[in-house]
């Protein structure tokens, strides 16, 4: 299929992914040139990080510990601050997050939350025409255009008069898009996503009061934030945009990077905002690293929750640290969505949201995360009570003192076969809607993303690899697994009928998921290999 952007492509950069309508809008000369050159700048660093992190794994499977390193104590001891930021940014008590589809951006952007995450990354499956017609959608809300009819409905989406703060989160280091070649070589998901929303947006949002605000994911050390440092900053002169005018929240949801808050805010202290606590990708991440040692042989997932062992531990070093530099200290995601036809379990659902914010506005986070526009009021409620001012900044932990062993607390808890069942069922599930392109995914009553996924292929994993033992006695073998997997796509055949399963991509999710279980080493991300199945 032709297209202005398709036989304008500056030299060596080559658009491989069908073009529809309005794709050259973003994918202009211009556009790509910037973004192509972000990469043959950076990507070098980028790989060589990612293999850091290769190495490292290898050191963690010898028996290695993470630890705070040595050579940034200094750092840690010194009495330093992040950069002032915006006014926007100042209130941030309750962030709904979301895929990049038109009518999520409309409902997100009018929820009433302070911030919407518009996500290029969990909860978004890459395809090709996703990733770019997010870019349309969000090009769309700075012109004024976003507003929409739905051609099957019939209803109008309108922008509202007070929409909530705009933050993108770009696909992580380790992603490719395989759409785009840079001198032959799959462009960075992460400059990719980054690059094109900067240039087509930042000087629209700062003519409206706001600016290019980032969320960002997976990293693993502050090597790698230095890195995004080092992006923003040339990606701010390329473009005539003053120094800082980028603002990024960090996730901490790997297992390293935890050790390493102080340094990862310090690296980006003219363009950090603060630090996420992204705990469904920790306790995967926790999982991955560790999980060929037996002292950290994990329980049923239910059983690690925030108000115990390292994920306790992990939250209050985090607003500790935050709250100590003036930068934000965001809590976690709540899950949950509504419960259509049943009240009671729709009053369950809402009552474990009401309690998870109020743990997080108790311990001093800044505001929360939820995944549903009918969670905004609960979420508000608590924070509006609990927290009278914008932000918690104020409030200092000199109560709070972390040390290694209680980041690598263990969760108490048995391993039973209902736990096992979970993850097959689940972890199946999402892939299985992932390679249709879908990447927020509602299953029994919570809304999933990517690190559903991987929390369950990570932990069955890892029950197998150490051959772990279920309350019942019984031992997780391969065997057990596939006898459990054969049972739980039985029974999902029957619930989901067989139209719907036999239209699905059941086969290769089942493979995937039944591939990297029984792996004997594993995959450091799943989206890897099954990006090449939608690629």
């Amino acid at each position: 299929m032709s297209s202005p952007a398709l036989k304008t492509a500056p030299s060596g950069i080559e658009i491989i992914g069908e073009l529809g309508p309005r794709f050259d809008e973003i994918l202009t000369p211009e556009a790509l040139d910037f973004v192509a050159g972000l990469h043959r700048t950076f990507n070098p660093t980028r790989t060589a990080l990612l293999a850091r992190r290769t190495e490292r794994q290898a050191k963690f499977d010898a028996g290695d510990l993470p630890d705070f390193l040595a050579e940034t104590a200094h750092i840690r001891a010194a009495d330093w601050t992040i950069a002032d930021l915006p006014a926007d940014l100042l209130d941030r008590r309750v962030e709904i997050t979301g895929p990049v589809d038109r009518k999520m951006i409309v409902n997100a952007l009018n929820s009433g939350a302070k911030v919407f995450m518009a996500d290029f990354e969990d909860a978004t499956s890459p395809v090709w025409a996703n990733m770019i017609e997010g870019q349309i959608n969000l090009k769309d809300r700075w012109a004024g255009t976003i507003d929409f009819t739905d051609a099957t409905s019939g209803k109008a989406y309108k922008l509202g008069p007070n929409p909530a703060v705009l933050i993108i989160r770009p696909r992580g280091w380790h992603l490719p898009e395989a759409h785009v070649l840079v001198d032959g070589a799959e462009i960075s998901g992460a400059l990719f996503d980054f690059g094109l929303y900067l240039f087509h947006n930042a000087k629209a949002a700062l003519a409206q009061g706001s600016g290019p605000y980032f969320y960002l994911p997976k990293t693993e050390s502050h090597l790698e934030a230095r890195l995004w440092n080092d992006v923003f900053t040339a990606a701010e002169q390329k473009l005539g945009l003053a120094v800082g005018t980028i603002k990024a929240t960090l996730l901490i949801e790997t297992l390293p990077a935890v050790f390493e808050m102080d340094e990862i805010l310090f690296e980006l202290k003219e363009h950090m905002a603060g630090l996420n606590l992204g705990r469904w990708d920790y306790i995967f991440s926790f999982i991955k690293r560790l999980g060929k040692n037996d002292r950290f042989l994990t329980p049923d997932r239910a059983r690690m929750v925030m108000s115990e062992a390292f994920l306790k531990a992990y939250c209050e070093l985090l607003v500790d640290t935050c709250h100590r530099r003036n930068a934000f200290a965001m809590g976690g995601m709540a899950a949950q969505i509504p419960v259509k036809g049943d009240p009671q379990a729709n009053a369950a659902a809402f009552a474990k949201v009401k309690a998870d914010k109020e743990r997080e506005a108790g311990l001093g986070c800044d505001g929360t995360w939820v995944a549903h526009p009918d969670l905004v009021p609960v979420a508000l409620e608590v924070f509006d009570r609990l927290m009278p001012g914008a932000n918690q900044r104020d409030v200092k932990r000199p109560d709070v003192t972390v040390v290694r062993d209680d980041l690598l607390e263990m969760h108490k808890g048995t391993r039973t076969e209902n736990g096992l069942r979970e993850n097959i069922r689940v972890g199946v599930q999402y892939i299985e809607a992932w390679l249709r392109g879908r990447g927020a995914v509602p299953l029994y009553n919570l809304m999933e993303d990517a690190a559903t996924a991987e929390i369950s292929r990570a932990q069955v994993w890892q029950w197998i690899h150490l051959g772990a033992t279920l309350e019942d006695g019984r031992t997780v073998t391969p065997e057990l697994f596939n006898t459990l997997l054969d049972d739980e796509m039985l029974n999902l055949h029957s619930v989901l009928g067989a139209e719907v399963y036999d239209s699905g991509r059941f086969p290769e999710a089942i493979k995937l998921f039944a591939d990297m279980s029984l792996a004997d080493n594993f995959e450091e991300f799943l989206t890897l290999p099954a990006y090449r199945l939608i690629a």
